[in-house]
């Protein structure tokens, strides 16, 4: 099977980025050679990782980097997007740590001899554990942290950026990690979410900031992953109940940034004790404009409405699934990017990730994943609606480049169009990664 996108799509044209994604406590391992994070903590904690793995070793790729871009330069992609580890580059003094600095510098300026744009993210969830032990993103002082954070790296790494990303995903840091409690920190507690999402969204507007200030050339922006949400009926209680699902857990984080409120539907919902920590400015600061938006996108979520909390979610039945048990509906993406650029005046958009797990078997030395083909062809089609319908689409990244560690699955889904080893580390390119290779190849 080959991926194909209709005649003459904007999809086709060489000026539409194609790039494949990765997150740096997902592959990078080489634990030894930074400062703690949250998620090193929370692997150590009994029954929290599936299969009982961490993120000490992943997919080595501290070691093996030289590798890994001759096997991203082999996609033809145009652009890489990466994670910085903050407990890599920079000392619990605030100092830079020469030597992690060094190993994103020998990145970056191995991304540019093959002419490959970086893509970078700043925080792909993994915060110093000695910011955690002070109260972590409970703390207004943890966006400021950020702050010089991003000031430190955006002035390190001078014109080798073509575009940051300040957070990836504040609603999986902010929710899972602090109000439901299934990621790290794992805290659950409703107010600490809130509180978690407000300042991870302060951090966001702060670091925009200074990277405006000190790489004014690089397309700064965030990346938002969102769930599209649908009623279990026709039910007005039911289209309720996703109206209210939708503002509590996406709009939550889009609306600020985009429109600088938090939507009212949601902040009538939650108790006094768990409202946003709002202090003056601070909407102003969250709202500053940004180049593009970024976003992430796997699956629909089905709501129902409940007496006690709102809404809940329905699980997927009769449908399609991914290997994780999440509903294959292309149309979803179509019908959120539409909807996003009803609702706001939306900057250029990135899909910045898009993927599947699915149940990989290596036979004689290759993965014929032609169930994740299916998945890549259905979402491009997606993105191909959702430009003729209007929206500003720029780019489109694979999830991921590898098989990694799948935070609290540890090694036990795939996302990658290459098949990772975990005992050889040896990295063999699914036949979805061959066919994404060609399509990107022949566009006009």
């Amino acid at each position: 099977m080959k991926l194909s996108v209709p005649d003459h799509s904007p999809l086709q044209s060489r000026d539409f980025i194609y790039g494949v994604a990765t997150s740096a406590f997902q592959i990078e391992g080489a634990s030894d050679r930074r400062l703690p994070c949250i998620w090193d903590t929370f692997c150590a904690q009994p029954g929290a990782i599936s299969d009982g793995t961490d993120g000490h070793i992943a997919c080595d790729h501290y070691h093996r980097w030289e590798q890994d871009l001759e096997l991203i330069a082999s996609l033809n992609v145009d652009a890489y997007r990466f994670s910085v580890s903050w407990p890599r580059v920079m000392k619990e003094d605030g100092s830079p740590n020469r030597s992690g600095l060094d190993f994103y510098l020998q990145l970056l300026d191995g991304l540019a001899a093959r002419n490959i744009k970086a893509f970078l993210t700043l925080y792909h969830w993994d915060l110093p554990q000695y910011l955690q032990d002070r109260g972590g993103w409970l703390k207004r002082e943890t966006a400021f942290k950020f702050r010089d954070y991003a000031d430190m790296i955006s002035r390190a790494f001078g014109d080798r950026v073509y575009s940051y990303a300040t957070l990836n995903e504040p609603f999986c840091s902010a929710y899972l990690g602090y109000e439901k409690g299934f990621h790290a920190p794992g805290i659950s507690d409703l107010a600490s979410g809130r509180s978690a999402a407000h300042h991870l969204l302060l951090a966001h507007g702060l670091a925009l900031e200074v990277l405006n200030q000190n790489s004014p050339g690089s397309f700064n922006g965030l990346v938002l992953n969102m769930s599209p949400t649908y009623p279990l009926s026709a039910s007005a209680e039911d289209r309720h109940a996703a109206v209210l699902a939708n503002d509590m857990l996406f709009n939550w984080y889009a609306q600020p940034v985009l429109a600088g409120t938090y939507p009212a539907a949601a902040l009538a919902h939650l108790p006094a004790q768990a409202q946003p920590p709002i202090a003056p400015g601070d909407m102003e600061i969250i709202a500053r404009p940004m180049d593009y938006l970024g976003l992430n996108y796997y699956t629909r979520s089905v709501y129902r409405a409940d007496p006690d909390r709102g809404f809940t979610e329905s699980p997927p039945t009769g449908v399609p699934l991914t290997d994780m048990g999440w509903e294959i509906c292309p149309q979803a993406l179509t019908d959120l990017l539409v909807d996003l650029n009803d609702r706001y005046v939306l900057p250029p958009v990135f899909i910045t990730e898009n993927g599947a797990a699915m149940l990989d078997r290596k036979i004689n030395n290759r993965i014929n994943d032609i169930d994740r083909l299916h998945y890549y062809q259905g979402h491009l089609h997606a993105v191909h609606d959702a430009i003729l319908q209007g929206v500003d689409i720029r780019g489109y990244f694979a999830w991921s480049l590898l098989d990694n560690f799948e935070w609290t699955l540890g090694h036990e889904k795939r996302f990658g169009i290459t098949y990772v080893d975990y005992t050889t580390q040896e990295r063999t390119l699914k036949a979805s990664g061959h066919a994404f290779a060609e399509f990107i190849n022949k566009r006009i």
